[in-house]
């Protein structure tokens, strides 16, 4: 890799991967960092938002925190530029006994309706019975239909203790139901044996450490002589590119991943960092809450040729944010640049699409259905390998 391509990745691993477990949403960061020098020094138009929020927090006829106006006006110049991924989150809640806290679920906007695209295992959302497909219609009397998926993680968060009410519809049915937040725990990467000889490496995030977890699982399967490996980045919403390349890299040998390009800027391809095993067949696992930084890895395995992709369309989400933290604690997140898959093609609206479809990732018992024709898929791999020696 390059110099000035290590050095944008790696500033990844430091930004903030927003709202996560706690309540989330898509995103995808990729370097830190305010706006040029000249665009510090043009002349501001801070004295007139300021007169104006004055103005109307003094003397309209209905009632108005100036908080609320903030998050307004940030939506409104989001909306300007046609941003649909970027988004405002409050400063976390401070002092409480409990701290920063959540319910454990990701979001992921379909259209206008806001779904769940993934449960943390044994969170409030959880044990309420919330599950990976229900839309969020609500949350404490405010539409989800009129905030952005940001905003909505943000009302999801809070002290730990504190509730929140929020009403689901799943098929034609509304329920509501009042969530106590808790401290939720990010789910790390899991080993375990998918079946005799077949290993699964699941990756529910790409958070900060998780292509080093995914090179330790590879190895660990590879002292046990696991003969394949099944990928699942089903669920995942992606996270840091940094780690995304990082993981892709496990199971390449050279070449590229991804290149994303900025406004004005010439695109900054990121290439493998270097040697990843090319042997052990390999499975990648997705569904429509695979996107961003888990598209990513799909889509650069399957371009390269490296993997069979098992599943259900991802979700298609080919853009970069850039997380801002604001001076009063606060976070903006931008969308600054998109991103190709190796083969030139972007994910954007569109997803992956799985070499084997499997129309649906709902297990019945004990049974995934998905797991299953992947493991088929996997034993017909492994006896390829062996025939050609």
């Amino acid at each position: 890799m390059r110099p000035s391509a290590r050095t944008a990745v790696r500033r990844a691993a430091g930004a903030l991967l927003a709202v996560a477990a706690l309540g989330g949403t898509f995103t995808l960061g990729v370097v830190a960092g305010a706006g040029s020098a000249a665009d510090r020094d043009k002349p501001s138009a801070h004295g007139v938002l300021d007169e104006a929020a004055n103005q109307i927090v003094g003397s309209a006829l209905q009632p108005v925190d100036r908080r609320a106006l903030d998050a307004a006006a940030i939506g409104a110049m989001l909306g300007a530029v046609g941003d649909p991924w970027g988004g405002w989150a409050d400063a976390p809640t401070a002092g409480s006994p409990g701290g920063y806290a959540g319910v454990g679920l990701w979001l992921r906007r379909t259209g206008g309706a806001l779904l769940v695209a993934q449960v943390a295992t044994g969170s409030p959302a959880d044990r309420a019975g919330v599950r990976t497909g229900d839309e969020l219609r609500a949350v404490d009397d405010r539409s989800s239909r009129e905030l952005a998926a940001s905003d909505v993680a943000a009302s999801l968060r809070g002290p730990a203790g504190s509730a929140v009410v929020v009403v689901l519809r799943r098929g034609t049915a509304l329920r509501t139901m009042t969530l106590v937040r808790a401290a939720v725990q990010e789910a790390g990467v899991t080993t375990t044996m998918a079946a005799r000889g077949v290993g699964r490496i699941t990756v529910p995030a790409f958070t900060a450490g998780v292509g080093r977890s995914v090179r330790a699982a590879l190895a660990r399967l590879q002292a046990g002589h696991a003969t394949g490996v099944l990928l699942d980045l089903r669920g995942d919403p992606g996270g840091l590119l940094s780690e995304a390349v990082e993981t892709a890299s496990v199971f390449l040998d050279n070449g590229p991943v991804v290149t994303y390009s900025r406004r004005d800027r010439k695109p900054q391809r990121l290439d493998v960092e270097g040697h990843g095993d090319t042997r052990m067949p390999v499975v990648v696992l997705v569904d429509g809450g695979t996107a961003s930084a888990a598209e990513v890895v799909a889509g650069a395995l399957q371009d390269r040729g490296r993997a069979v992709v098992v599943g259900s369309r991802t979700f298609g989400k080919g853009s970069v944010q850039e997380p801002h933290r604001l001076p009063d604690g606060s976070s903006l997140a931008l969308t600054v640049a998109r991103y190709v898959l190796p083969s030139g093609r972007s994910v954007e609206g569109v997803g992956l699409e799985p070499d084997i479809e499997v129309g649906t990732s709902v297990r019945t018992g004990d049974e995934d259905p998905v797991v299953r024709r992947a493991v088929e898929v996997l034993s017909g791999l492994t006896a390829d390998a062996g025939a050609g020696g």
